[in-house]
């Protein structure tokens, strides 16, 4: 039954469906508030992780990061189905383990899946002053194709009033192909 959550193994790194015991793993990073702090959601309580851990178990879009040598799930990518045979990718990674190429080497590894399974185009929105997302992006491979100007805002104000932000919107085409 375990094996049915596993997606794919990596060099370092198990790609798998989330799963209960993940629930302190996931608190750990979707609690720190520079790890969310590009991300359309506050730092989460225990109990707020828990019910978001209940949305990650259903969805096949969320794909849990856990290390091979300890089994600590340190991250997830997203995968979101797109219209036009196009997938969206995202990343949250726990900052413990930032810099060390994990989110490379599981986007790498969930990018080329999805091509050789027919995907045309996947693409990723980004705030620009998210340096290390648009940059792990253009390390991918990815192509900045827009820098949107005020078009998006998670937050209001003491005001109420809208806290607008820009977004740079890269893509990777399935280069396999023909015709492009």
């Amino acid at each position: 039954m375990e094996n049915q959550k596993i997606i794919a193994e990596t060099e370092r790194l198990i790609l798998r469906r989330y799963k209960q015991e993940d629930l302190q793993d996931l608190f750990e990073y979707l609690s720190d508030k520079e790890v969310v702090k590009f991300e359309p959601y506050k730092p989460m309580t225990f109990h707020e992780a828990k019910e978001n851990l209940e949305w990650r178990m259903e969805t096949d879009e969320m794909i849990a990061v856990e290390l091979k040598d300890s089994h600590k799930m340190i991250g997830n990518v997203y995968l979101g189905k797109r219209d036009f045979e196009a997938l969206e990718i995202g990343y949250v990674f726990n900052r413990k383990f930032w810099g060390r190429g994990y989110a490379a080497e599981s986007c790498r590894f969930l990018i080329q899946q999805a091509f050789s399974n027919g995907t045309h185009r996947i693409y990723a929105e980004c705030d620009p002053c998210n340096q290390s997302s648009w940059k792990l992006l253009e390390t991918l491979g990815f192509q900045r194709e827009a820098h949107l100007r005020k078009n998006i805002y998670f937050w209001k104000d003491e005001n109420g009033k809208a806290i607008w932000k820009d977004t740079y919107v890269y893509s990777k085409l399935n280069v396999s192909e023909s015709g492009d």
